[in-house]
């Protein structure tokens, strides 16, 4: 699998991996607009966590005292955009569940997990 960032698409080089896999298809086909809109409604709380993971994948030195350039290639980059889109669904899905609990069963929710 590959990014081709001219494109914004993910391209999979494997003709059997790309017949299985149905989101990758899902996110082509999906128009510039429907995935801006995704992006700007994830939270600022799940982008720090998205952006905390990459940051710890790619490992970080402060810019201010290095150059840092990261270098890979393609599949190894396909790999990391597509765990930091899976971490933002799942981020997102918890997030929206929390979000029901508390309007269900009120703050303490998030405390008590077992709801008892």
């Amino acid at each position: 699998m590959a990014f081709d960032s001219d494109s914004a698409n993910f391209i999979l080089n494997d003709g059997d991996e790309e017949q299985n896999n149905l989101l990758i298809k899902y996110l082509q086909n999906q128009p510039p607009e429907v995935l801006a809109r995704v992006a700007k409604s994830a939270s600022s709380e799940i982008k720090q966590i998205i952006s905390q993971n990459v940051q710890g994948l790619v490992g970080v030195l402060p810019s201010e005292a290095f150059n840092v350039q990261i270098m890979t290639d393609r599949e190894n980059l396909a790999g990391l955009l597509a765990s930091a889109m899976m971490t933002g669904y799942f981020l997102r899905k918890m997030e929206q569940r929390m979000e029901l609990e508390t309007s269900i069963f009120g703050d303490n929710s998030s405390s008590n997990p077992s709801g008892s």
